[in-house]
């Protein structure tokens, strides 16, 4: 096919009419600037076209994109019709948008080949938006899918071409990530100190000297943000994990060649370890009101100081059954009495209420291995047998006042039967948490809490696995078990009473090292 480069000018007579290649400043190299034209294959109905670009400033250049729109023309076999006028659609794209590059050679060869779009223009978002809308999977797994684009993806990649998305876009992407969390931290702890100034820290009254600048820091802090949660690593892992599925499906679908998702490396997004609230931990929270570790679980004093405080509530056989049977929140809040045998001391896992954004659904439990029958212990048995007793004068009572009550079948419900909303049972216990003055953890801490005590009483890993209901020990063993120090202490005792040893020589006392002193 015919094509070359060629000096051109924009002169024009006084007429207005184009000079073109008869002006006489063409003579001059210095005057006008080079172009291209290049005949392509003939349209699909048969008609004529051709590639035509100008403005280069040199005719090196100029001959340089000839030769690259030229190896692009030699990628169809000279029988492949199809492939040619492919082709040809994607350079007369090309040669309308002037600002247009080049379409890479090696990136067409290879969607060629693949038989894929040359011409599309889909976007990240677009391709974002297709994916979802096509996954079938659980309600609350597509809300988690559904937030990553919304929050993340499609706000700061969506309006990326989706075959040209690569790494260092993702790269800026966690990046912006974390700039974005460390704007939230400051404003957080601006919210935090803002609050300190806010509030009368005595149990007294303040005084009327106090009560006008308390009212003042209480506007100010009305002004400001409400506290927000990072994106933290495990949620960045998320995020990418959503990325990565939605882009080997357009892998799948020939649309591309490459995952760059499958190659940024991110911060590992395992949970910190679990760590006990000692007394040292505790001074220093209450000092800084910093938490050393993002999972902390109460010593056995500290739960039963909890219990203690939560007799008296009507949630108070659900945080018994979190904390010594470790239940998830969502399984506690779907637990039905029809799977609760008190008589034979046992408790059928088989539902739980989880959040659809806000709004409470009901579902299987999180893995087939969560689905299992635990055992409780007596003291269990009786707080349930008394939490029944409660419900169903509770019951009793509404239909007294010819109030209406839901007969969910559910072992905790509110007052007129229906389910709990499990975000309003974590704020039932921070309340909680607070009255007693206990240092603060997560509801789903308590879950951690169950792993201690179990380990405390004797069980071993393989004990705390099949109680939580956990795929493997590696899992109890790495995230959910927190030596108890006395504990510790003791299995240390134990070690070193095996080993027999002779009395040391010259050593009067025998007392101090019993353990260590047995004759040979």
């Amino acid at each position: 096919m015919k094509g070359s480069t060629y000096r051109r000018c924009y002169c024009r007579s006084t007429d207005g009419t184009a000079l073109g290649k008869s002006c006489p400043q063409l003579s001059s190299r210095r005057h006008g600037v080079y172009a291209v034209r290049q005949e392509l294959p003939a349209r699909g109905d048969g008609t004529r076209r051709s590639f035509s670009r100008s403005g280069y400033d040199t005719a090196k250049k100029a001959q340089e994109d000839l030769d690259r729109v030229r190896a692009l023309l030699d990628l169809p076999d000279g029988d492949d019709a199809d492939g040619q006028v492919r082709i040809g659609d994607l350079l007369e794209n090309v040669s309308k948008d002037k600002k247009a590059p080049l379409p890479d050679l090696e990136q067409t060869r290879r969607r060629f080949r693949a038989g894929q779009s040359l011409t599309s223009k889909l976007t990240v978002g677009d391709w974002l938006d297709e994916w979802l809308e096509a996954k079938r999977r659980k309600k609350t797994t597509l809300t988690g899918y559904a937030s990553h684009i919304r929050v993340h993806l499609r706000p700061r990649i969506g309006h990326l071409q989706l075959d040209r998305l690569n790494v260092g876009h993702l790269v800026e992407l966690f990046d912006a990530i974390n700039d974005s969390n460390e704007a939230i931290e400051a404003q957080n702890q601006e919210r935090r100190e803002q609050e300190q100034r806010a509030t009368w820290g005595k149990r007294s009254r303040p005084p009327e000297s106090e009560t006008a600048r308390l009212a003042a820091e209480r506007a100010k802090l009305a002004e400001m943000p409400p506290y927000r949660r990072v994106t933290g690593p495990a949620t960045q892992q998320r995020i990418r994990a959503t990325l990565r599925s939605a882009l080997n499906s357009a892998i799948s679908n020939q649309m591309l060649t490459f995952n760059p998702a499958s190659h940024v490396e991110l911060a590992s997004g395992k949970r910190p370890k679990a760590l006990l609230w000692t007394a040292e931990h505790v001074e220093r929270w209450r000092e800084t009101g910093e938490k050393p570790s993002g999972v902390m679980v109460w010593t056995p004093e500290q739960v039963g100081q909890f219990l203690d405080h939560a007799e008296g509530d009507r949630l108070y056989a659900l945080f018994c059954l979190i904390a010594f049977r470790g239940l998830r929140r969502g399984e506690a809040v779907g637990q039905s009495w029809a799977d609760i045998d008190v008589v034979n001391g046992t408790l059928r896992v088989s539902k739980t209420i989880i959040q659809d954004g806000w709004t409470p659904v009901e579902s299987l439990p999180k893995t087939e291995d969560s689905q299992a029958v635990i055992a409780l212990g007596p003291a269990m048995v009786e707080i349930l047998r008394e939490h029944r007793v409660r419900q169903r004068a509770e019951r009793a009572e509404c239909e007294e006042c010819r109030l209406p009550w839901t007969d969910t079948g559910k072992a905790f419900v509110q007052e007129d039967g229906t389910w709990l909303h499990p975000e309003k049972v974590s704020d039932v216990f921070r309340r909680l948490t607070r009255e007693a003055d206990l240092p603060p953890i997560n509801l789903r801490d308590l879950r951690h809490v169950a792993a201690t005590l179990i380990h405390a009483g004797g069980g071993d890993l393989h004990a705390i696995k099949e109680t939580l209901r956990h795929g493997t020990i590696q899992l109890a063993g790495d995230t959910y078990t927190s030596l108890l120090p006395q504990v510790d202490q003791e299995v240390a005792r134990k070690a070193e009473s095996v080993v027999p040893r002779a009395r040391r020589s010259g050593s009067t006392d025998t007392s101090a090292h019993a353990p260590l002193t047995q004759q040979l």
